[in-house]
């Protein structure tokens, strides 16, 4: 993975250990020290220096000769996250979209040619795919990730989609170039997507745009739904307009949200706040 820097400034050391913190993921939580660095692609000594500091920084904790992610890892997405103000918005929103409709709702955005969650309110049904804060999935094959697919320039559409999937799932659905790009054309003209059992049998959904304050798509906000127990018709008729209005407002409170008046303002040691 590492090894891929062109620019003078590229520090090379940090990019492989984000190489060693990305290698984990839900099938591979815990592993030896020879696995790591055989998915990283790095000499195992160096695998080990990488993996000891970032045990010592509390991002990695070892165990009978294996190494696994810590909850500290989170704090690396949140802030991101957090910065945009976007998820303590959107969460009362969706979860009164999921005490409508009684299914699963989560926003995504784009990370390369995956989307990758980040809020999520659920309900206990079974499906085909496990859906967690940080799951990616390749962007083509969900209804979030042609809305956000949709959003781009076509210069920009075309070098994302160049982009390999990290998500381990195949991306091939049996669609041409041509017939993608004018599903997205289709999906920026009416103003919502639909995934109908192309990511996973049994698994249908719609999604809608959030934008930002300048009107611009951030992020993807969805209804998810067992195929088999409720219908394209059910999801597009009832659940659509209950989704458009969720992200609606949304979006226009997170417009509200950014264009707060706001000044932090420090003050020197031994320097005392003016009263109020």
């Amino acid at each position: 993975m590492a090894g891929r820097g062109t620019g003078p400034d590229f520090v090379e050391a940090l990019a492989r250990g984000l190489d060693v913190l990305a290698c984990f993921d839900p099938a591979h939580r815990s592993m030896s020290l020879t696995e790591v660095a055989a998915a990283a692609g790095l000499a195992r000594p160096t695998a080990r220096r990488l993996l000891l500091t970032l045990e010592e920084l509390g991002f990695v904790r070892s165990s009978d000769g294996a190494f696994s992610l810590t909850p500290k890892v989170l704090t690396l997405g949140m802030a991101y996250v957090g910065s945009l103000g976007l998820w303590d918005i959107a969460r009362p929103h969706l979860e009164t979209l999921v005490a409508g409709t009684g299914e699963s709702s989560s926003m995504a955005q784009l990370d390369g040619s995956d989307i990758v969650y980040v809020a999520r309110v659920a309900v206990p049904k079974i499906i085909t795919l496990r859906v967690e804060i940080g799951t990616r999935f390749p962007a083509v094959q969900t209804s979030q990730g042609k809305v956000l697919l949709a959003a781009l320039s076509p210069d920009r559409l075309e070098a994302t989609l160049a982009v390999p999937s990290r998500a381990g799932l195949p991306t091939y659905i049996g669609r041409t170039d041509e017939q993608l790009f004018r599903q997205l054309t289709e999906v920026r003209a009416r103003g919502w997507a639909l995934a109908d059992e192309e990511l996973a049998p049994g698994v249908r959904s719609v999604a809608v745009p959030v934008r930002d304050g300048g009107g611009v798509v951030r992020a993807a906000m969805n209804v998810t739904v067992h195929a088999a127990e409720t219908s394209r018709e059910r999801l597009l008729e009832e659940y659509l307009p209950l989704l458009l209005r969720t992200a609606g407002d949304v979006s226009a409170e997170w417009a509200l949200w950014q264009s707060r008046p706001y000044v932090e303002v420090t003050h020197a040691a031994g320097e005392a706040a003016a009263p109020a």
